[in-house]
């Protein structure tokens, strides 16, 4: 491939990979929030409590994430109630459908992040917050948690990079992201394996980008490896 080729179809590139980080961004940040209560339950000793919630995470880890985006983009809008319903301009957007099924399948497993991390706490740190007197909420939002977010960190930043590698699949969709549009430009240049070489690329420095960042983040929280054991 050309120097020409190369820089005529950077910027289309360059537009695929701002959706993609969209895609990524806004699931992970979206299934976080959607994952801590999911997190805490399932670290409840009470079955009623954890119940409902390992159904949702064993359905979502269980599927893949392509058929769950199918089940989204072209199932739901077999029914009468979802096209005639308020959410309807937004289930037959693919943008849309592809943010809501990556965010409830990263939820799924970011929700067993958390879950892992908590029970991971030292029992002596939450037997030292009861001992001071603190209720069972107290313990949990200032002892528990912050515990277990240095914990659960490094996991965390593996399913980002995970979903980074995933948001290919909105691709399916009609969505042009970075493999989307790396596919549609190598069908009008017929130079597949540059262009699917240059996405390569791009998703590399992304990826290593994001790793850096979790790696300063990391050491900000003075996370290491022993922290639970």
């Amino acid at each position: 491939m050309s120097w020409e080729t190369f820089i005529k179809w950077l910027p289309s590139f360059l537009d695929g990979a701002w959706l993609t980080l969209q895609l990524v961004g806004v699931s992970v940040i979206a299934g976080l929030i959607l994952a801590l209560p999911l997190g805490i339950a399932r670290s409840s000793r009470h079955f009623p409590v954890r119940a409902l919630p390992y159904a949702y995470i064993f359905f979502f880890r269980g599927t893949p994430l392509l058929v769950q985006l199918f089940l989204v983009y072209y199932g739901l809008a077999q029914f009468d109630m979802v096209r005639q319903g308020p959410l309807w301009p937004y289930l037959r957007d693919p943008y849309w459908c592809a943010i809501i099924t990556m965010t409830l399948h990263t939820a799924a497993y970011i929700a067993e992040i958390i879950r892992g991390a908590i029970q991971n706490v030292p029992a002596s740190e939450v037997e030292a917050a009861r001992a001071l007197g603190m209720s069972r909420r107290q313990t949990l939002w200032h002892i528990i948690l912050p515990r277990a977010t240095r914990i659960g960190l490094p996991a965390y930043s593996n399913e980002v990079i995970l979903m980074l590698k995933a948001s290919a699949l909105a691709s399916t969709i009609t969505l042009l992201e970075l493999t989307g549009m790396a596919r549609k430009i190598a069908a009008r240049t017929y130079l597949h394996e540059e262009m699917f070489l240059t996405a390569g690329l791009i998703y590399l420095v992304i990826a290593f980008v994001l790793m850096q960042g979790f790696k300063l983040l990391e050491r900000w929280l003075r996370v290491d490896a022993c922290q639970g054991r």
